[in-house]
């Protein structure tokens, strides 16, 4: 079987495989992105998102649920820290069932785009993630029918793929800087041998918390003016993370509220905004050289890995704070290094490349015990930055007489800080059955730990007077004392979601009923032909309306040339306006072929689904005048009023009734509210004389 490596990440996932030369990045992120999106090496990206969408049925993963669902579940692998409860669909799921979704989308995408299987692998985790993060990413994966070989840390398996490239040994320091968390980690490589020396980090510090800073500027320059939809402020969050990503590489960018405002940033300004959180991220990396008593010069690499750490104001602060160069972007992929050396190091299980990997825990690992006073304190067994496998052992005395149980405590987190600080954390709580009564002195018990290096925990208790164990198995149960869900059973709930139902739009006015655009075919539901357009209102008491939709859509909005989009929102607004207005109507609405490009990429969708559905029509190719011409066609063949604002003037020489009082109406958008009025377009100017 095929040696694989999952990089499970907070924002974007990636696979790979050694095919038996060389590591293969999978090409299973291509379905779905689009244009706006498309940017090199995106394709070998899966964002690790769950979604639904009342426009395509069942759940989505990937591409296509970040760009087009109308309810998504984003980030759940930081979620796996405490396990929360997520919605989708209308129902509820654990984290770990989200999940498990996107390591099941990922092995179909493998076997659907990149014509391979992904059984097992090995996946990778946070440098400074809990045990109950570790235990929850390996359920996850093996609910979808991934068996995990190993758990390994993102830095770890970004400095074995660089030093597998490179050939070369020496110290290496990881900066990890992705969508949730930031780790930095120091890690001494010599012919194959890895060891993690020592690794800090900084939890819920990430490309989130970057995101939502660039959100705050844009806000504190144009501020909500309405009340946003919840697909408004889904379209915003994309539109801040996309602004994001191309302030790495351009001077400025221009984002675009729902509100229609259009603010400018720029890179030197934003880069001022997120000094304090790029300050944070400087910390762990002075701990562990601290730590493991290295000087920067010392240093053979510094690999900047994760798609925060690729913000030229981040590298230009790692680069200062440890006066060196960093390893180019060509040499250690920021996006891919981390899944390509969790597929050497598969390789190197099975004997296909020489390779040891030994790795520490970021966090101690211990019990929380009472003084006389009953005040509690952390006892670690297991210190923070030993070298896995560890088993450790410490005697512990109850403080009471003649007790039959006791709960123990296990705990991770940093025994030097207060047992309620937050880097704390309880993984669960396991009790002590003595097989009978017996003085304090006589209940002492050795308490073991065993951690492997997957970052599984398992505990025993011996009774120091008899031998007897009194307790013993793996930790299986984290978090607050709930039971982790059938998360098997809950996936294939989650597969087989139906689509979102989506709530039916507020009308800016009382309506008779909730019509979308899509009520009375555009093409299919055409009178019987007339004779002549200008006699059509005789034999029809309500003549149809034709709405030139790309004209609406475009009402009111920036030009293009400022950085503006057409709405398909807008022009949904307009068309329920007019049903309301002229119920006993006929409406067809018509596009410009150009229109489903020119939109954001949040509509793209709906304005493909209501072309499919014959809910809107387009010119077809080749067709001269385009949309235009669609329009005028069908009003005259139905003795229809024409909806636009365009004067037509091209086309009134051929159609001179485009001129007649009553067969255009003009469309105002004002405060929301859609108002249709009579007009006569202006008359066409002369030709030129040659």
């Amino acid at each position: 079987m095929t040696a694989a490596g999952i990089d499970f990440g907070t924002t974007n996932s990636v696979a790979a495989q050694w095919n038996g030369e060389y590591v293969e990045v999978l090409e299973i992120g291509g379905q779905g992105l689009d244009a706006n999106w498309g940017r090199r090496g995106f394709e070998l990206l899966y964002p690790s998102v769950v979604g639904t969408s009342s426009l395509r049925p069942g759940t989505l993963f990937g591409w296509e649920a970040k760009l087009r669902s109308e309810q998504a579940v984003e980030a759940c692998k930081r979620m796996l820290r405490e396990e929360p409860f997520v919605k989708l669909g209308g129902e509820r799921f654990a984290a770990t069932t989200a999940a498990a979704g996107v390591f099941h989308a990922i092995a179909r995408a493998a076997e659907e785009e990149a014509a391979t299987e992904i059984r097992e692998a090995v996946v990778t985790v946070p440098a400074n993630a809990t045990g109950a993060a570790r235990f929850r990413t390996r359920e996850a994966a093996r609910a979808a029918g991934i068996t995990v070989r190993t758990l390994l840390n993102e830095p770890t398996a970004a400095a074995i793929a660089y030093a597998h490239e490179m050939e070369v040994d020496g110290e290496f320091l990881v900066f990890d800087w992705g969508g949730g968390t930031m780790d930095a980690t120091l890690l001494l490589h010599d012919d194959g041998f890895f060891d993690e020396k020592a690794s800090r980090g900084v939890n819920r510090l990430g490309g989130l918390e970057i995101d939502a800073r660039l959100r705050r500027m844009v806000l504190d320059r144009a501020p909500a003016r309405g009340r946003w939809s919840d697909s408004e402020k889904r379209m915003f969050a994309l539109d801040i993370e996309r602004a994001k990503i191309l302030l790495s590489h351009q001077e400025s960018i221009g984002v675009q509220t729902p509100d229609g405002a259009l603010v400018e940033i720029g890179q030197d300004e934003f880069s001022e905004a997120i000094q304090d959180l790029i300050s944070r991220t400087l910390d762990p990396v002075e701990e562990c050289l601290e730590h493991a008593r290295i000087d920067p010069q010392d240093l053979t690499a510094v690999l900047m890995i994760g798609g925060s750490s690729q913000i030229p104001a981040v590298r230009a602060a790692v680069s200062e704070a440890l006066d060196c160069e960093l390893v180019d972007t060509a040499l250690c992929d920021p996006m891919t290094a981390v899944a390509e050396g969790a597929a050497i190091s598969a390789a190197a299980m099975d004997g296909e490349l020489k390779s040891i990997i030994r790795v520490v825990n970021t966090h101690a690992l211990g019990t929380i015990t009472k003084d006389r006073e009953g005040r509690r304190g952390f006892s670690a067994l297991i210190d923070r930055n030993q070298r896995l496998p560890q088993k450790r052992v410490k005697s512990y005395e109850p403080t009471r007489d003649n007790i039959s149980q006791l709960t123990v405590e296990v705990w991770e987190g940093d025994p030097d800080r207060d047992v309620n600080h937050p880097d704390n954390v309880k993984l669960t709580d396991l009790v002590l059955t003595y097989p009978r009564r017996y003085k304090a002195e006589d209940g002492v018990f050795d308490l073991e730990y065993t951690y492997s290096k997957e970052g599984l925990l398992t505990v025993k208790a011996t009774l120091q007077r008899t031998g007897e164990v009194v307790l013993e198995g793996e930790v299986k149960v984290f978090g607050d004392g709930n039971v982790l869900p059938e998360v098997k059973k809950e996936l294939d709930r989650l597969l087989t979601l139906a689509p979102a139902v989506r709530p039916a739009a507020t009308p800016t006015h009382p309506q008779q009923a909730p019509p979308t655009i899509g009520q009375g075919d555009a093409v299919s539901k055409l009178p019987p032909p007339r004779s002549s357009p200008r006699t059509a209102q005789t034999s029809v008491a309500a003549p149809p309306l034709v709405v030139d939709g790309s004209n609406l859509a475009w009402n009111g909005r920036p030009p293009r040339a400022a950085g503006g989009k057409p709405s398909f929102a807008a022009l949904e607004a307009a068309v329920r306006s007019l049903r309301f207005k002229h119920p006993d109507r006929d409406i067809h609405v018509v596009v410009d072929a150009t229109l489903r490009h020119d939109v954001s990429a949040q509509e793209r969708p709906q304005v493909e689904a209501a072309i499919a559905d014959g809910k809107v029509v387009q010119p077809p190719a080749g067709t001269e005048g385009r949309g235009d011409a669609l329009v005028i066609s069908i009003a005259e063949e139905v003795g229809g009023v024409i909806i636009s604002n365009d004067n037509f003037a091209p086309f009134q020489k051929a159609n001179p009734w485009l001129r007649d009082a009553g067969r255009v109406l003009g469309a105002t958008h004002s405060q929301r509210v859609w108002v249709f009025t009579r007009r006569v377009p202006n008359a066409a100017p002369p030709a030129r004389s040659r």
